[in-house]
């Protein structure tokens, strides 16, 4: 792991090891709170916050802390950093911190921000766990924001209603209607609403990685074509 280049540990976090479509970690907020896309943006930024602090704090102590108290070390630095999250929203978007409720207080729970500390900002320089941290948390912030958008306008035909609580009243006009007397699909407002929508991101994730699986395949199996005159040696006599 501690061998990763930049990119790869970019592309990791974005799409091959994404937390939410490949580890399926997180998932009590994913689901819980992502009926909207505000709700989805507010709770992924607040964990992207959370990723970034955390991991560059594990790795500055990496070496300090010993092995019996590492995990409780863990815990107290990520701890502090979801308790500054949290200060923040209630200072400057308390609305929408009363709605995402005990979901922001759960993000100490939340076992990719705790497996990212112990697998690699514990083994690896700051720079490289910040880098970490952000491509985790910006993979997760996309999976919320997409399926906040899935749920938000299948389930009641509107898309960014609300983003006031989260950019100021000058937000509060971006509400996007495309459907008009658009009967509201309660069942994607729900629970079982938010498992069908992840469930299809993963199947598309898995579509699309095997595609491009087979793709890579028959390229490498294809000979390529030769073009050209070959030249022949001929030993012996020519008559």
């Amino acid at each position: 792991m501690a061998d990763k280049t930049p990119s790869e540990i970019i592309k990791d976090g974005l799409w091959n090891n994404n937390p939410a479509l490949v580890q399926v970690l997180g998932l009590c907020p994913l689901l819980a709170v992502t009926s909207t896309v505000v709700n989805a943006i507010g709770l992924g930024l607040a964990t992207l916050l959370v990723l970034m602090g955390s991991n560059l704090a594990v790795s500055l102590i990496r070496n300090f802390v010993g092995e019996s108290v590492r995990l409780p070390a863990f815990v107290m630095i990520i701890a502090s950093f979801v308790t500054c999250a949290e200060l923040l929203m209630q200072a400057f978007t308390y609305e929408l911190y009363q709605i995402l409720g005990i979901f922001i207080p759960l993000i100490v729970t939340n076992c990719a921000i705790l497996g990212r500390a112990d697998a690699f900002a514990s083994r690896n320089t700051p720079g490289r766990a910040l880098l970490d941290g952000a491509m985790m948390g910006l993979g997760f912030l996309a999976v919320l924001v997409v399926l906040g958008g899935m749920r938000e306008l299948v389930g009641q035909g509107t898309l960014f209603v609300d983003m006031n609580l989260l950019l100021g009243p000058a937000a509060a006009d971006w509400v996007i209607r495309p459907f008009e007397r658009y009967p509201n699909m309660l069942f994607m407002m729900l629970p079982p609403g938010a498992f069908m929508g992840l469930g299809l991101l993963i199947a598309l994730k898995n579509s699309i990685d095997s595609k491009l699986e087979a793709r890579r395949k028959a390229a490498t199996t294809t000979a390529p074509a030769t073009s050209g005159s070959k030249r022949v040696r001929v030993t012996g006599n020519v008559s």
